[in-house]
């Protein structure tokens, strides 16, 4: 059986790995999202394609077991799977959505609608047409995409994490066969949950606010919600998607190991419970930020606006936790005061330290300025107003997360059989 040591001891191995994930993330984010940087695709389409490597990665790492590169020597393997996963990354968008899928919907087909724009096709109600400039700067399928992979974020792990991979599993089903059962098993709910929760809101933009069509709904949620923005999604979903994580993180699967019963009803009933703590959550996001936002929240005039920005600030704090939850897991070890990292105190202990972290990342970020210095954010003087933490929250983790997944912490942790 291997076993993973750190290779300094802790903490130094844990300030040494998350110094240098920081660092690998400063810099590739300068060379392609940067506005003072090379590439200068920040957001779209820079966050289109980092959303979309860290689901990809997802199927790679916790569907198919790194199938068929689990056998290579490191670093190789973690190359290898890093240049597959940006192959499959374009396939995905440019072929799957944009030529595949779009053969049946345009907003999901960035190209289509561009084509449309181009051949003066995108009429507008007051009968002139969309220009193609205006279009691309729209990025209306890139965003519809990311909204795909945000629903993802969860309802692709959520079946591994809290149902233990019921219904593949337990099974003597090898790989590949059984990521692609689990692959297709959990696209099979992406779909049912995007067709529930964002769909709607393109039906809005596109047969609303952009024209007229019976082909989609509206979103359903405004009575709920007090608006018809899809950010009541993101404020939700975001703060699902955290929950779910620090469960097999920091939380080593506490509460959830609680619940006696047998799958699927035990991930049933925390599914459940995950979606309620989460709306839960959201809805103290909502009601503390104007706390310390509320010079802010004074220069937007309509009450809908106003409730459509808090909603995704609520996503935007959320996101503030993701570095330390996964660091503190994956290359801190989960340390907590005491020798039993498993016992409640320590559970309660990095539940509380996490979101202390998470204020000083949220300071860090808006109020140190780093957005604006660090990360050349071009938005700076409306910097609340255009939430864009949470691009590079996640473009964060992903040095994090390819060195977890792919490189198995090489070269931070030594690898012993016994």
């Amino acid at each position: 059986m291997e076993q993973l040591k750190p290779r300094w001891g802790q903490p130094l191995t844990g300030i040494i790995s998350l110094a240098a994930f920081t660092l690998i993330a400063l810099i590739t984010w300068f060379i392609f999202s940067d506005p003072r940087g090379l590439v200068k695709s920040f957001p779209y389409p820079f966050v289109l394609y980092l959303a979309m490597m860290i689901l990809v990665g997802l199927w790679q790492h916790m569907f198919l077991g790194d199938w068929p590169f689990q056998n290579l020597p490191q670093p190789m393997r973690g190359i290898v799977e890093t240049v597959v996963n940006l192959i499959v990354v374009w396939f995905v968008i440019h072929v799957v959505f944009y030529r595949i899928l779009g053969l049946g919907f345009n907003f999901l087909s960035q190209s289509n609608l561009d084509q449309l724009a181009a051949m003066g096709q995108a009429i507008l109600p007051d009968g002139k047409a969309m220009s193609l400039d205006v279009m691309k700067e729209k990025d209306f399928a890139e965003r519809a995409v990311v909204c795909f992979v945000l629903i993802g974020f969860y309802s692709y792990p959520f079946v591994t994490i809290l149902f233990g991979k019921w219904p593949v599993r337990p099974s003597d089903l090898p790989q590949p066969q059984a990521g692609l059962a689990e692959l297709g098993w959990t696209s099979l709910l992406t779909l049912f949950f995007y067709t529930v929760l964002i769909v709607p809101f393109w039906g809005l933009v596109f047969g609303k606010s952009l024209g007229t069509s019976f082909g989609l709904n509206f979103p359903w949620w405004e009575g709920i919600a007090g608006f018809n923005h899809v950010h009541w999604v993101f404020g939700w979903w975001e703060w699902a998607i955290i929950v779910l994580f620090m469960t097999p993180n920091v939380w080593r699967m506490k509460p959830w190991s609680l619940i006696p019963f047998p799958q699927p009803w035990k991930g049933l009933i925390s599914f459940i419970i995950n979606m309620i703590l989460a709306y839960i959550l959201a809805l103290i996001c909502i009601n503390i930020a104007p706390i310390w936002l509320h010079e802010m929240l004074h220069h937007i005039d309509k009450d809908a606006e106003r409730l459509r920005f808090l909603w995704y600030h609520s996503a935007e704090i959320a996101g503030f936790t993701l570095i330390p939850f996964l660091a503190w897991h994956h290359y801190f070890d989960d340390m907590a005061p005491g020798s039993n990292v498993d016992s409640w105190g320590a559970f309660g202990f990095r539940t509380v330290g996490v979101l202390v972290l998470c204020a000083a990342n949220y300071i860090f970020f808006y109020y140190m300025g780093f957005g604006s210095w660090g990360l050349g954010n071009p938005h700076w003087d409306h910097k609340f107003l255009h939430g864009e933490s949470l691009v590079w929250n996640f473009w964060w983790i992903i040095p994090l997360l390819w060195n977890e997944w792919f490189f198995h912490k090489w070269p931070f942790y030594e690898h012993s059989h016994h």
